[in-house]
């Protein structure tokens, strides 16, 4: 794990405002190799759950279009929130459980790991912010030892999902109403943090301007260019290229 600059070097680092830091992470090609949603429609291609000549297509140009930023934050997140559509929870578990084991586990690199527990040990308040859905990434979460996830949440009625979003879009512009409101709701106030971000993605820009230590972790070009330009630290937790 290297990095260029400041923060993420020190940011761990146990102080007496450690119970007034508030630390933000992405998790999508932040702390994991590769995009949720994108590997949980091709796991339920390769499981025989959904048709690969349908949905392949599809998903492979909805992570170009995510990407590329060009795909509204409602209609990336529907399309994967509308593979569990018509089942239960108790349906989808034992999938979950296997994706999360045979997909998502060992696209976490230890570095990944240690930052977060670097964090975590030193008493700050970590949340795991994402814009996939919360089913699919509640296991991530407590897979990296994080209590608190701010997901896309899903629609249920009668017990079944329905395929529909439910509540502000985590993402984009929605991290940041979402994160207001997730505090809120605990009677803490976002001003009163020391605040920091870890994220790789230009879809993240509104919540890292947000906070006051923002770090590019393996930033796609644009963010790059922008941490270039503003001078924001940036991190390597992965030794693949995206």
């Amino acid at each position: 794990m290297t990095a260029t600059t400041g923060p993420a070097a020190t940011a761990a680092r146990p102080n007496n405002t450690a119970a007034q830091t508030l630390t933000l992470f992405d998790l999508d090609h932040t702390l994991l190799g590769g995009d949720s949603d994108v590997l949980w429609c091709e796991f339920l291609i390769q499981r025989g759950v959904l048709d690969g000549a349908e949905f392949a297509p599809r998903n492979a140009e909805m992570e170009r279009a995510y990407q590329a930023g060009t795909v509204s934050p409602h209609d990336f997140c529907s399309f994967y929130v509308a593979t569990l559509a018509g089942h239960s929870p108790q349906h989808w578990q034992p999938l979950r459980e296997q994706f999360m084991q045979a997909v998502i586990a060992p696209r976490i690199p230890a570095a990944a790991q240690a930052l977060v527990q670097a964090h975590l040990g030193a008493g700050e308040m970590v949340v795991l912010t994402t814009a996939t859905n919360r089913f699919l990434t509640e296991l991530t979460a407590a897979h990296l030892g994080i209590a608190h996830l701010i997901a896309t949440e899903c629609e249920q009625a009668d017990g079944l999902f329905t395929g529909r979003i439910a509540d502000t879009l985590n993402m984009r512009e929605g991290k940041v109403v979402r994160l207001h409101n997730w505090l809120s709701e605990r009677f803490l106030v976002f001003s009163e943090f020391n605040t920091r971000c870890y994220s790789d993605s230009i879809n993240d820009l509104p919540l890292l301007e947000a906070v006051q230590h923002p770090v590019a972790v393996d930033p796609e070009p644009r963010l790059a260019a922008v941490a270039a330009a503003r001078g924001w630290p940036v991190l390597k937790l992965h030794t693949s290229p995206r």
